[in-house]
């Protein structure tokens, strides 16, 4: 593998195998995994307790002002106790962290809006898993035990929720083909075949 960094996002809907496709990728390049462990080093590294980074975790707000991310307020941990909304602080929390595992070498980190928090990291390579709704619902209800209904309100909830976050505090289209630099459709190539699809991508561009 070149020496040079790899940073990977992977945004997902529901069900698409982002988790497991990512953590196949890391395990492929020889690269650290984020994906809920980033809201444990968040917790720790911010002093806020962890169940408050899991009950906000990429969950829409309804209060966050833009202008926030826009001139940089917080980003560089120079925001105040006290001035800004606990959701707010808990997403500003993420997001430097997330800034601070991309300096710290090669990784793959799944979800939280870590391409828009890296996006003028020049080593970034952003990807989006996306699947058809009977791929995800067959996935979801194996892997949770509940029915083909059940499986696709879950789907449908958790997608809404997603989306609603990331748009609002990124200003951009969550699954849009222009938001990314990859978008597969894990139905349409099969887990493994996506891993192998990124890791050629990623190793192309690291030459």
């Amino acid at each position: 593998m070149s020496e040079k960094k790899i940073i990977i996002t992977i945004g997902r809907q529901t069900g698409s195998g982002g988790r497991e496709i990512g953590y196949a990728v890391a395990q492929r390049l020889g690269i650290r995994y984020f994906d809920s462990a980033l809201l444990e080093r968040a917790a720790r590294e911010s002093g806020l307790a962890e169940s408050l980074f899991e009950t906000h975790d990429e969950k829409p707000t309804n209060s966050f002002l833009y202008s926030l991310v826009m001139d940089g307020f917080g980003f560089g941990g120079k925001s105040l106790p006290g001035e800004v909304p606990l959701d707010q602080t808990v997403f500003l929390a993420q997001f430097n962290t997330i800034k601070k595992i991309a300096e710290e070498g090669s990784c793959v980190i799944v979800g939280r809006c870590a391409d828009f928090a890296l996006e003028d990291d020049p080593d970034l390579f952003s990807v989006f898993l996306h699947a058809d709704l009977d791929f995800r619902a067959a996935r979801i209800a194996s892997e949770k035990g509940i029915t083909d209904a059940k499986a696709r309100e879950f789907i449908l909830k958790t997608d809404k929720k997603r989306g609603s976050y990331y748009n609002y505090y990124t200003n951009n289209s969550w699954g849009a083909a222009i938001t990314y630099d990859l978008c597969l459709n894990s139905s349409k190539f099969g887990i493994d075949e996506c891993v192998d699809i990124i890791c050629n991508a990623v190793m192309g561009k690291a030459v």
